[in-house]
């Protein structure tokens, strides 16, 4: 039973959806800090010229502490305008290129009560294009009377849901508590991300940029691409 937690992410890139692929529960981390520059808001869009641009949800008076589902964004601001157009002109000649942007349309088009539930949103979002929702479950971590913090509170989490395998990313490796989950049977693994080509507008290919742009490039088939795999924790730090 392998679990993933992470904080939801805006339309995120396609190394979240290969942990998503490899999960049988996912986490959303919700009620942590939210971190000015996270990905929560944000996230990278290839553009005609061959640059990256930011895409980012304008907040409402965020406050330093303040948890991600308790993070407002500005509703009544035109972002959501800004984005659609900044996707159509990117995706102009995709051949799915009006099947992302419906996606985002339907996304950014609804109300949300913070932050969190629109990024969750737009990851479930690409989650059921890509039929991962067959195959993952999605919990909250609000649904465990849980305290506490870092890899202990994970810990907990993980053998909340039965798992006996916690994948994560590779940020992890600067804090994770990995003989706390060696002692209490819990296996570790860090994803291998392949960054696996797929045929991409506007030059060189570039994998950070949001699966919005899988999605129009090659549609369902797009899955195809998300081949990446978990690694034990010490094989993945020895060799990083």
């Amino acid at each position: 039973m392998r679990v993933v937690i992470s904080q939801s992410m805006y339309f995120p890139w396609a190394g979240l959806l290969e942990q998503i692929r490899l999960a049988d529960v996912f986490i959303h981390y919700d009620d942590v800090q939210f971190s000015k520059g996270s990905f929560t808001n944000r996230v990278q869009v290839k553009t005609p010229d061959g640059n990256t641009t930011w895409m980012t949800v304008p907040l409402d008076g965020a406050k330093l502490g303040q948890r991600i589902d308790e993070t407002a964004f500005l509703a009544e601001s035109e972002w959501n305008g800004r984005h659609l157009n900044l996707l159509s002109r990117s995706f102009a000649d995709a051949p799915y290129g009006n099947e992302a942007v419906d996606i985002a349309r339907r996304v950014v088009s609804r109300e949300y009560p913070h932050i969190g539930a629109l990024a969750r949103e737009s990851m479930l979002a690409l989650c059921n294009f890509f039929g991962l929702t067959d195959t993952t479950s999605f919990r909250d971590s609000t649904e465990f009377a849980i305290g506490g913090a870092g890899s202990r509170r994970v810990l907990d989490l993980v053998k909340a849901v039965g798992g006996d395998t916690y994948l994560t990313g590779h940020g992890a490796r600067n804090y994770l508590d990995h003989a706390m989950f060696e002692r209490e049977g819990v296996r570790v693994e860090y994803i291998d991300y392949q960054k696996k080509p797929y045929p991409q507008l506007h030059g060189p290919f570039t994998p950070y940029v949001t699966s919005l742009d899988l999605v129009a490039c090659c549609g369902p088939a797009g899955k195809d691409y998300l081949v990446s795999e978990g690694r034990e924790w010490r094989e993945f730090l020895d060799e990083t």
